[in-house]
């Protein structure tokens, strides 16, 4: 199992690098090449909400990709480092940005996250979204057409 790990600073310029990156390791894995631009329209939505979230609540921490080559499937996770509403106090001083109402930029962020995940949804037959106190996870998988051959 090969796997590529990528972080990166959550501003809006760095998400064609990491879909460049995935489609190349996707490509390098086997995924079909009909299916590349796939990969890389679900990347860039995931990567694009994922910095979206970073900069509307004020966090810092690098955005996470991580590419796997399993010996049937390629996956990729996005990772942010924004905690799940209502879990974990100690992380309120993370999430309030420096403008004090936090609500109304929650509430149009989540009309854009829900718009985001509907594409990759649309995009991605197989897709896992999970989030905790330490941040969230957009998980996405495509099959290899290239599973027993490697050169």
């Amino acid at each position: 199992m090969a796997t590529v790990e990528l972080r990166f600073s959550a501003q809006p310029e760095h998400v064609r690098t990491a879909r460049l990156v995935a489609a190349a390791v996707a490509r390098r894995a086997g995924v079909d090449e009909a299916v590349l631009d796939e990969v890389r329209l679900a990347v860039g939505e995931a990567c694009s909400r994922a910095v979206g979230l970073h900069r509307s609540h004020g966090i810092t921490a690098p955005v996470s990709v991580v590419l796997t080559e399993e010996e049937k499937a390629f996956s990729i996770e996005v990772g942010d480092a924004v905690p799940e509403p209502g879990s974990a106090p100690a992380t309120s001083g993370a999430r309030g940005g420096a403008s004090g109402g936090s609500d109304e930029p929650e509430s149009e962020g989540d009309g854009e996250d829900e718009m985001g995940l509907a594409v990759i949804s649309g995009l991605v037959d197989d897709v896992e979204v999970r989030s905790g106190a330490d941040g969230g996870v957009i998980r996405m998988s495509w099959p290899t057409a290239l599973a027993g051959v490697r050169s």
